[in-house]
């Protein structure tokens, strides 16, 4: 996080070579005699008090609605401790292939906020509450929702375009979103402290990236598809933020940044729609059938899971 040098007041995220806030350098031009003595001199808060803040962040509300998700899950099959079979997920929202490329696009988000067990959410939040932590200090509350969402989109459609008979579930997709932003923006973005103090973050976030998707591989349970398009679109969304909208006051252009990366996934989306010679369109499918969708032996009721 950036921090003004003389009073420690936050400066705007991946501020570009901002070592000293507003306040700070007219308050020293105002000592020097530079400005005149009825000059207006900015308010900021101290760097002690949030005034107006809530004291919920989106982190925990993400972290919120993912425990509840599962505590739905576990009062409706009655089986906290054991996964979930593959029709209880598709019920709660799961990407299955065949479902989601015949209408229900929206379980390309929807399988974001579901967990296969205990152990997988288990993982997940606690990986999302340290990482979402971060990303929200350092983005703000509105970007990180933005970043967090759409990297969750990106993972799922990278998880049914690899392999489009599984089913796959679970947050890890949207978390490795996030750990790809943070990578771009530690890299890319300049900020007040050394950028000794940065390396150790940094390096922590490549480790945690490669030591997961080399155990995905070893995995035959979990969806790398999902982990590398999350990472990718994060890389791609934290990269230009970096460049071209480091400040908290560039909303409008992080807002076009977003919906160009929106544009592009809706793009991916139709493509692998007509590839599979469906039209884009936004319905609903019976369970027990796909019958739209092309390829033999495809029955969502049996399909894999891929956690």
């Amino acid at each position: 996080m950036a921090n003004c040098i003389r009073c420690g007041r936050q400066l705007p995220g991946l501020s570009f070579g901002r070592k000293v806030c507003q306040w700070c350098v007219q308050h020293d031009a105002a000592q020097r005699g530079e400005v005149v003595d009825d000059a207006r001199q900015p308010v900021m808060r101290t760097p002690w008090v949030r005034r107006g803040e809530s004291t919920i962040s989106l982190t925990q509300i993400f972290f919120g609605i993912n425990v509840a998700v599962y505590l739905g899950m576990v009062l409706a099959s009655g089986s906290p401790f054991q996964e979930f079979p593959g029709m209880e997920l598709v019920r709660w929202g799961a990407n299955a292939g065949a479902l989601t490329l015949s209408g229900e696009w929206w379980r390309l988000l929807t399988c974001v906020f579901i967990h296969g067990g205990l152990l997988h959410i288990a993982f997940n939040m606690w990986c999302l509450w340290d990482l979402g932590a971060l990303s929200e200090s350092l983005y703000g509350r509105w970007t990180f929702g933005a970043l967090y969402l759409i990297c969750g989109v990106g993972a799922s459609l990278a998880s049914i375009t690899w392999n489009v008979h599984v089913l796959s579930v679970g947050a890890s997709g949207a978390i490795f979103g996030l750990a790809g932003a943070l990578i771009a923006a530690f890299k890319l973005g300049e900020f007040s402290v050394p950028r000794e103090a940065l390396s150790g973050t940094l390096r922590s976030l490549v480790v945690f990236v490669g030591f997961n998707l080399v155990f995905g591989v070893a995995s035959r349970v979990t969806d790398n598809a999902a982990h590398i398009g999350g990472l990718v679109t994060g890389l791609i969304l934290g990269a230009l933020m970096a460049v071209f909208a480091p400040r908290q006051e560039h909303a409008p252009r992080r807002v076009l940044i977003f919906f160009v990366m929106i544009l592009a996934l809706a793009g991916g989306a139709s493509s692998l729609a007509h590839h599979y010679g469906l039209p884009l369109r936004l319905r609903r499918v019976n369970l027990g059938q796909a019958s739209d969708f092309p390829q033999p032996g495809v029955d969502p009721t049996l399909l894999s899971r891929r956690l």
